[in-house]
């Protein structure tokens, strides 16, 4: 038998204290916000430079993706003063998700519940205040029932509005990015550690060791893989809060 032992699953979602309270979880999450300051602090440094390059120049397109593939598309020019709150959001996120590909590291900090369930909260925050500022005590009425909604429906259509927009909205936000992230994380955990296990073979079992090309295969491939995952959670995650701030910006959106 090939001495394959999976990890109890505590210690893969759980990494151990750095001093209480804090983990490396939380370790991943300050150097992404880190990072992320400094990134932009040094390519706004540089802004009297003749041409973009280097790290201004990845700012740069950044910021023209968050404008242009974001905002514009979901909030229109009366949005883009929300770049900044969403270029934030996408570039945190992003760094949180990419260290599950990072040897050694190899964990996404947005694999535990707590730092997409703050974002998630402080997400819906935001729109329901966008929409009193905007809308008044009428926004209430205008998320419960939508225009058009005939007299008879609209206890049911009121319940299900509710439902969705109070309660389901922040769950779904904090679910999609979570459950994401865990499952390319235990899925690069478990081809990593078969992997390891057929090319450690004993000297009698040599013939097994071809077979772990197989499993690394996979590993290399789910790890490119993930990169693509990391930017398109941030992403879906980025774009989902734009559609709800300009819903409860205007109403008949």
């Amino acid at each position: 038998m090939i001495a394959f032992e999976f990890p109890e699953i505590n210690a893969i979602l759980r990494w151990q204290d750095l001093f209480p309270s804090f983990n490396k979880i939380a370790l991943i999450a300050v150097a992404a916000a880190l990072i992320g300051i400094v990134a932009f602090l040094i390519a706004g440094s540089k802004a009297a430079t003749p041409a973009p390059k280097g790290i201004r120049n990845v700012a740069e397109v950044t910021v023209e993706f968050i404008e242009d593939g974001i905002v514009m598309q979901t909030m229109g020019k009366d949005g883009l003063g929300w770049t900044p709150f969403l270029l934030c959001l996408f570039v945190f996120i992003f760094l949180c998700n990419i260290p599950g590909v990072i040897p050694i590291i190899q964990m996404p900090a947005t694999a535990r519940m707590a730092i997409p369930m703050f974002l998630a909260l402080l997400v819906w925050v935001i729109y329901n205040g966008v929409g009193f500022k905007h809308q008044g005590i009428k926004y209430i009425t205008n998320t419960v029932w939508p225009p058009g909604v005939p007299v008879g429906l609209k206890p049911l259509v009121g319940v299900i509005e509710f439902i969705s927009n109070i309660i389901v909205r922040p769950f779904s936000l904090t679910v999609r990015l979570f459950a994401n992230m865990l499952a390319g994380h235990i899925l690069l955990v478990t081809f990593g550690l078969l992997s390891e296990a057929l090319f450690q073979a004993e000297t009698h079992k040599l013939l097994l060791v071809p077979m772990g090309i197989l499993p690394f295969s996979m590993l290399v491939f789910l790890t490119g893989f993930e990169v693509l995952v990391a930017f398109l959670q941030a992403y879906i995650f980025t774009i989902l809060t734009a559609v709800y701030i300009a819903g409860s910006t205007h109403p008949e959106h």
